[in-house]
């Protein structure tokens, strides 16, 4: 929708629309072109065509099909009491709650229209601090065991009311406490949102957590905030920037405990593959095991309890992948990732996930295409269970990789299951 939107072309937002893989199946040309007033041979030519022009058709479409004003190229016309169809209105509710709505649903969504944001209170106490805590580590809960595609925009619902906590009244005691608990949630919205491919997004929640952190003085959170700014600039093609990011987070290293500076070393040595800098990210993945091996859980920040060995190990064999690639480090890296897989449990199944995808990746650029597609069909397991670009797109990759294999019955069964579950994210 964001890429439609952008090319101005108010036909393309429509298919973009028909199209979104929310409503399950694709909205008919029919529909939408009754909604809209035309015929489905017109609405056909609206979304193929050269982009419209004519601002009182681009607005009279805008406000039938109530986009927000903020999204669009034009103005919209001065409000005016609703005339739509309650059909209408329900379609509206069901594309901005991102849910398909059955007629017996209609009524339930259309009660949702009225429906007043919270008030932020006057006064905020560790009540309030707690809450917010508690949150973040529900959704991050959500995160890593379904994705970051299916409550994202809760998550950035729960974000804006924090934020506007921090104008509330809070006792000097507490206000440090109260910017590290925002900053918590802003990471994990962030996360994902980078999960979703909303990067913008995710690099502007990701800017306020670092500004909440540095506020508060919480270096724990800094750290970990700057280590996923990394991850996201070296997943977007910018190792060079990640680097920068890691090394932000590794000035006064001694205040954090080994588990988060494990955490570190793991994604400066992913930056240094990417940049092909091969003895130095060798020499990384040493001092991430080095520090790892000092790691007491018990001392962590609550949002370091992810990093477990299972997850040290999936990491640290991401930094080896790009090397293995290459015919380096081939059996560390498998048994990097074999060790993640083993090790994770349902509660992070995103990240098994990705581990097994690039098991099977690895072992169909530089072993056995047979063997590969085994691992492959397992990672699709749990693949299926989570709304992950980032595990789509390795996905993609496992299936790029296989073509040379194409004749292979097994790989080529592999490949149309990797296409089916793709098709869904």
């Amino acid at each position: 929708m964001r890429d439609a939107l952008a090319t101005w072309h108010l036909g393309r937002v429509i298919l973009a629309y028909r199209m979104h893989p929310y409503h399950g199946q694709p909205i008919p040309q029919e529909r939408v072109a009754g909604w809209l007033g035309i015929t489905q041979a017109q609405l056909s030519r609206l979304e193929k065509g050269p982009a419209p022009e004519n601002l009182s058709k681009l607005r009279n479409w805008a406000e039938i099909l109530r986009i927000p004003s903020e999204l669009l190229w034009f103005k919209l016309r001065a409000p005016e009491p609703a005339t739509l169809s309650d059909v209408n209105r329900q379609d509206f509710l069901r594309a901005a709650l991102g849910v398909t709505v059955t007629s017996a649903a209609a009524p339930l969504i259309e009660l949702l229209a009225g429906v007043e944001p919270t008030p932020v209170p006057q006064t905020v106490g560790l009540a309030e601090i707690e809450q917010i805590k508690t949150t973040a580590r529900e959704f991050s809960t959500w995160d890593h065991t379904y994705g970051g595609g299916l409550v994202r925009e809760a998550v950035g619902a729960q974000l804006r009311y924090a934020v506007g906590l921090l104008n509330a009244r809070c006792s000097e005691r507490h206000r440090s406490e109260l910017r590290s608990a925002v900053g918590f949630l802003g990471h994990t919205a962030a996360f994902m949102a980078f999960d979703a491919y909303a990067h913008a997004d995710a690099r502007s929640m990701f800017r306020l957590a670092w500004t909440c952190a540095e506020d508060a003085g919480d270096w724990h959170l800094r750290g970990k905030v700057l280590s996923s700014m990394a991850r996201q600039a070296i997943w977007c093609g910018s190792p060079d920037e990640g680097l920068t990011f890691v090394e932000l987070a590794m000035v006064r290293s001694d205040r954090l405990a080994p588990t988060e500076r494990a955490m570190l070393h793991a994604a400066r040595a992913r930056a240094l593959a990417k940049l092909h800098r091969t003895e130095e990210a060798v020499a990384a993945i040493g001092q991430a095991d080095e520090e790892f091996s000092n790691a007491t859980p018990s001392n962590d920040p609550p949002w370091m309890a992810y990093y477990d060995a299972a997850q040290h190990a999936g990491d640290t064999g991401h930094a080896l992948f790009d090397l293995a690639i290459d015919g380096h480090f081939v059996g560390e890296a498998r048994a990097r990732f074999q060790t993640a897989i083993d090790g994770h449990t349902e509660a992070y199944v995103r990240s098994r996930a990705i581990s097994g995808i690039k098991l099977a990746s690895l072992t169909m650029a530089t072993g056995d295409p047979l063997e590969a597609a085994t691992f492959g069909r397992s990672a699709l397991v749990d693949a299926g269970h989570v709304r992950s670009r980032r595990a789509a797109d390795d996905l993609r990759e496992l299936a790029r990789l296989s073509q040379p294999f194409s004749g292979t019955t097994e790989v080529e069964q592999l490949h149309d299951q990797i296409q089916t579950t793709v098709a869904g994210v």
